[in-house]
């Protein structure tokens, strides 16, 4: 992973913060959180792609051993999907297209809605 930075919706108070490791190169969006055994419940990975893409900020749940929070966010930092994505799911894609796809604990989908503003700082 590149570096961290916390995540904080700016229209809807989180629980907590989530630390949020960047990912950025080819390498860490293909490991992604595969192989991974748990997801702490303030932790995530935030993939960043170069302009909003339904098709770049597509996710595979291949070789995931728990399901994840995923929300879609463009290049406004604005929530533009959020799902349930199951473990073994050949592929999820974004209703709308993104620049960032944030990976969390399945108990946080909740706190996210289509709409919401999002900030994203250092860690």
């Amino acid at each position: 992973m590149d570096r961290v930075t916390q995540i904080v919706n700016l229209s809807s108070p989180l629980s907590s913060p989530i630390k949020a490791s960047i990912c950025s190169s080819f390498a860490t969006k293909l490991r992604g959180l595969m192989f991974v055994s748990t997801l702490p419940r303030d932790e995530g990975l935030l993939f960043i792609e170069t302009s909003d893409s339904k098709i770049n900020s597509s996710i595979h749940m291949f070789f995931m051993n728990f399901d994840i929070s995923v929300i879609w966010l463009n290049r406004n930092l604005e929530v533009v999907d959020v799902i349930l994505a199951k473990k073994w799911h050949p592929a999820y894609f974004p209703a709308r297209p993104a620049s960032y796809t944030l990976e969390i604990h399945p108990s946080r989908l909740e706190e996210f809605h289509i709409g919401d503003k999002i900030s994203i700082t250092n860690g």
